[in-house]
């Protein structure tokens, strides 16, 4: 049972991920420095790659959660509310930035990435706490 609320933590915050960017595409493509084709898409091609390995990450992420949640005994929807929001907000978001930083990517594509960061492991985290 615990696999099947790990997946489905991660495909809530990966459907999310799907929709932000698809919403944010062009001023996440050009804080990250991409060239755009004529048809909208990063200039190289497509790869379904990308996808696959966020989906594994996100499982990732996910099974760590839960492993933190369940040691701490966090069951309630506030709870993982608010441990989902702390690993976003104060664990991964701050990651990005740091990378960011240092590679001179400007602070949009810091914003973009960790706000993601932030919705998607307090989804991560809510889930968690509803199954």
């Amino acid at each position: 049972m615990e696999f099947v609320r790990v997946i489905a933590a991660a495909a809530g915050s990966w459907v999310f991920g799907a929709i932000w960017y698809m919403a944010l595409a062009k001023p996440w493509m050009a804080a990250a420095g991409l060239k755009v084709g004529a048809n909208g898409r990063p200039e190289g091609g497509s790869s379904p790659l990308p996808f696959v390995l966020s989906a594994v990450c996100m499982i990732l992420v996910a099974g760590l959660m839960r492993h933190v949640m369940a040691m701490s005994q966090l069951t309630t929807v506030v709870q993982g509310l608010m441990v989902g929001f702390g690993v976003g907000a104060f664990f991964i978001s701050p990651w990005i930035m740091i990378n960011n930083a240092y590679t001179m990517r400007p602070f949009r594509l810091t914003l973009i990435d960790g706000g993601y960061a932030v919705i998607g492991c307090t989804i991560i985290g809510v889930v968690l706490a509803l199954l």
